[in-house]
């Protein structure tokens, strides 16, 4: 094992999950207004987007699979529409306090989807996955364990590093001000959306000229 690159990959990891992005926000805000049970269901949901973007990165490596600059950026305006919506989704429910606990199972259902939708449109990982994952996968000589290896330090490290926001937020900020959190989130969420298609709409124009 090349354990210099096993090394480069885990700061590339790290560096990736500790960076703010819609997932993060997603699930802070969550786990603000929700709580622990719901964002660690969103949690789920958004490590097994990452095992669906792995599949794909390793059906490209294995030249199966392969994608168009064009199609990429169409998948990126697409996702930061989804995270638009489902921020101003977030921000609509603001208005509707008072008929909450009926619904605490279905919610935690509608974590695990939301996570996994957030997850898979995420542009920050859609590029970290086509673009940087496959630079890793001589980690071993065999393409098998190469890509069980890549794929087990991702998943762990990510739901370490989601775990801990979720237990931070929960441990120091006090219940009253989640509902803030969750605005903030969502704030947060539509600033990632417009920049995402406007970014993904210019390399398009650009692509096409």
């Amino acid at each position: 094992m090349n354990l210099t690159l096993l090394g480069a990959y885990i700061m590339a990891v790290l560096m990736l999950l500790l960076t703010p992005g819609p997932v993060i926000a997603l699930v802070t805000g969550t786990a603000a207004r929700h709580g622990s049970r719901k964002a660690f269901a969103t949690v789920a949901g958004t490590n097994a987007a990452s095992l669906v973007l792995i599949a794909f990165a390793a059906l490209m490596l294995a030249g199966i699979l392969s994608l168009s600059p064009l199609l990429l950026y169409l998948v990126g305006i697409a996702g930061s529409l989804f995270i638009g919506w489902s921020a101003a989704t977030s921000l609509q429910g603001a208005h509707v306090s008072g008929e909450i606990k009926v619904k605490r199972e279905a919610n935690n259902r509608s974590g695990l989807i939301k996570g996994f939708l957030t997850g898979i449109s995420n542009p920050k990982d859609i590029l970290f996955f086509v673009s940087f994952f496959p630079q890793f996968i001589t980690v071993t000589q065999d393409f098998t364990v190469s890509l069980m290896t890549l794929s087990l330090v991702w998943i762990f490290f990510d739901f370490t590093v989601l775990s801990l926001y979720i237990l931070m937020v929960k441990r120091w900020i006090p219940e009253r001000h989640g509902r803030r959190i969750e605005i903030v989130s969502a704030f947060f969420l539509l600033g990632i959306s417009l920049c995402g298609v406007i970014y993904n709409a210019s390399e398009i124009i650009l692509w096409i000229i």
